[in-house]
C-alpha cells in the first residue's frame, strides 16, 4: 500500500507540472473542485445544463441503496399486473423480515471487513465497553432513508420498519436529530402504469388483445400499454430520482415494484436500456448496491424461502430455487458466499407491529439467490 500511495503522489506532482488551467477563452466549461466547489462558466443549452446539474449532485462519499420488491400481493397470488392490493399472508411475513433486516444489517452501518469477523466478536467502529457481560456492543447506528411508492401493497411492506430516533453528525459537521427510516412516499416509485390492462393476467390480455400482447412480446422496452405507460415513459419519470439517489449520502431502503426496480437497477450497474425490463428482481429478495469509481457492487440477500410462501400442502417439485441445507434455517448457495443476520421464522410472527424478540433472535440465512425467470411465484407477473 505504501509504493502505491508514492506512486500516486509522484504521477499527481507530474500533472501539477504539466496542467494549464481552463479560462474563458477556452469556451464554456464547468470546473469540480473536490465535490464542494463549482464555478460554471458560459453554460447554455437543455443538454449542457442537465449535465451541470447531475454532476453538481454527485459526491465522493460511499453510498449504499437497498432494493426490494413488496411482498406478495392478493394479485401476485392471482397472477393479475398492477392494481392497488394489500399483501397476503406471506407477503406480511416477509414485511416483518424485512423490518428485522432493516434493523440489524442496514441501519448498524457494518463495513466490509466486519462480515468476516466471527460471530460474537466487536463489530468495528464499536467501543467494546459493554463486554463484561459476555456480549458485545452493537455498531452505532447510521442514519438511514426508506423510500416506497404510493400504493398500498408497497407501504404495507414497510408497516413494520422501527423508526428510531438518533444524533448524528454529518459530513458538514453538523449534528441533527434524524428519525430512522422516515417513511418517503414517491410518486414516481409507483409501477408501471398498465392502462386498459389494468387487473389482467397475461393470459387474458392475450385473450382479450391478441394485438398489443404481439407488440408487447416484440418490444418490451417501448411498448405502451393502452392508455398506460412504457419503460421509455417510466425511465422519464424515473430521472429525477436517480439524481436524488446520486446525491443522497445516507444508506436508502427502496421498497418498489419489479418493472421501476429494474429501471434502477439497470443505470447502477451500466446495463442497456434494452436489458432492463427483463432483469429479475424476484420477491423476498433485498438487492445491496454499492456504486464505486469503476462500476457497482452488487449482493443479494434472500429473506423468505420459495416453500414457506407455498400453504396448499403440495410437495410441489422446486426446480428454480437455491437449496436449503438439512438442519438449517435458511438458504444456501455456495460455501463462502453465506451471511448472517437476524429474521423471523415463519410460524412465529405474531400480529404485532415489530418483531418480537424470539423473532429476532431466530436465525436467518442471507445469499446471493438467483431463480428462474419463469418462476411463477418468485417472480410474480408485474408490468
Amino acid at each position: 500500500p505504501q509504493s502505491a500511495v508514492k506512486d500516486f503522489l509522484k504521477r499527481r506532482e507530474n500533472y501539477m507540472a504539466v496542467y494549464e488551467p481552463v479560462t474563458e477563452k477556452d469556451g464554456p466549461f464547468c470546473k469540480i473542485i473536490n465535490s464542494k466547489q463549482f464555478i460554471v462558466s458560459n453554460i447554455r443549452g437543455y443538454l449542457p445544463l442537465k449535465v451541470v446539474h447531475f454532476v453538481m449532485n454527485l459526491h465522493m462519499l460511499p453510498r449504499t441503496f437497498y432494493l426490494t420488491r413488496h411482498g406478495q400481493s392478493e394479485y401476485n397470488l392471482l397472477g393479475k399486473i398492477g392494481g392497488d392490493s394489500g399483501l397476503t399472508q406471506a407477503g406480511r411475513e416477509y414485511a416483518r423480515r424485512l423490518a428485522v433486516f432493516a434493523k440489524e444489517e442496514i441501519a448498524k452501518g457494518r463495513r466490509p471487513d466486519d462480515e468476516e469477523e466471527e460471530e460474537g466478536s466487536p463489530a468495528a467502529g464499536s467501543s467494546g465497553a459493554d463486554d463484561s457481560a459476555g456480549k458485545t456492543s452493537k455498531p452505532a447506528q447510521r442514519p438511514c432513508r426508506l423510500w416506497t411508492s404510493t400504493l398500498r401493497r408497497t407501504q404495507e411492506t414497510a408497516q413494520f420498519i422501527q423508526h428510531d430516533t438518533i444524533n448524528h453528525t454529518f459530513d458538514n459537521g453538523d449534528t441533527l436529530e434524524w428519525v430512522q427510516f422516515r417513511l418517503m412516499p414517491r410518486r414516481n416509485l409507483d409501477e408501471l402504469y398498465a392502462g386498459t390492462c389494468d387487473g389482467m393476467t397475461y393470459k387474458e390480455i392475450e385473450q382479450v388483445f391478441p394485438e398489443e400482447f404481439a407488440r408487447r412480446q416484440a418490444d418490451k422496452l417501448s411498448y405502451r400499454y393502452p392508455r398506460g405507460e412504457s419503460y421509455m415513459d417510466v425511465t422519464l419519470r424515473l430521472e429525477p430520482l436517480a439524481q436524488e439517489m446520486e446525491r443522497t449520502r445516507e444508506p436508502v431502503l427502496i421498497i418498489g415494484h419489479q418493472g421501476i426496480l429494474r429501471i434502477l437497477y439497470a443505470y447502477f450497474m451500466g446495463l442497456d436500456r434494452k436489458e432492463a425490463p427483463y432483469v429479475s428482481i424476484p420477491l423476498n429478495n433485498v438487492i445491496e448496491l454499492t456504486p464505486h469509481a469503476y462500476g457497482c457492487h452488487e449482493k443479494r440477500y434472500c429473506l423468505m424461502m420459495k416453500e414457506e410462501m407455498l400453504q396448499d400442502g403440495q410437495d410441489e417439485p422446486v426446480t428454480s430455487m437455491p437449496l436449503a441445507v438439512r438442519g438449517e434455517v435458511g438458504l444456501h448457495n455456495t460455501p463462502g458466499d453465506t451471511k448472517h443476520f437476524e429474521g423471523v421464522d415463519a410460524g412465529e410472527s405474531g400480529d404485532g407491529h415489530t418483531p418480537s424478540a424470539d423473532q429476532e433472535a431466530a436465525g436467518v440465512r442471507a445469499i446471493n439467490s438467483e431463480y428462474s425467470p419463469l418462476d411463477p411465484v418468485m417472480n410474480a407477473p408485474s408490468c
